[in-house]
């Protein structure tokens, strides 16, 4: 009995999302939690949501990605089970996951990488953006396109933690 209400107790797990500025990071966080698209400003610090998906609370920290915010990120790292790095497919320029790859307190963090803005014609593949535990996930946060996919691989990495 007591394995079976294992099984069934909600899980939860702390996950962080961080991208560039303007990769889409707030439209995730609100298309996942309330299903709909809201009207985005620049994200100055960052926006918390929980969003719950096959009995696993996740508690989303959304955090700016303007360049002068991101040397704060670090400070959210701590206690982090999944990171979600959000790339714009779009833009062909920026490198900022690389760096973050190196940073020793992520060293156990699964990782999921959200390719988002597929829908723009000049978007790369997930092959294009590629012995860390990480998967890359095509996304499109207007639509919801593959959200709830990269979802399904962060719950498997938690079972798989325990």
């Amino acid at each position: 009995l007591g394995m079976i209400l294992a099984f069934l107790a909600k899980k939860e797990m702390r996950i962080l999302m961080v991208g560039l500025d303007a990769a889409g990071k707030t439209t995730i966080l609100y298309k996942l939690k309330l299903g709909e698209i809201v009207t985005i400003f620049p994200t100055i610090a960052f926006n918390v949501g929980t969003v719950e998906y096959k009995n696993i609370s996740f508690a989303m920290w959304d955090v700016g990605g303007q360049d002068k915010i991101r040397p704060l990120w670090r400070h959210y790292f701590q206690n982090t089970q999944g990171l979600i790095f959000l790339v714009d497919s779009n833009d062909r320029e920026r490198e900022e996951l690389m760096r973050m790859l190196a940073e020793d307190e992520l060293r156990d963090a699964a990782l999921l990488v959200f390719a988002n803005k597929q829908d723009l014609p000049n978007a790369m593949n997930a092959a294009e953006i590629t012995d860390k535990n990480w998967y890359i996930q095509a996304t499109c946060a207007t639509s919801g396109d593959g959200l709830y996919e990269g979802l399904d691989w962060l719950s498997n990495q938690l079972r798989n933690q325990k």
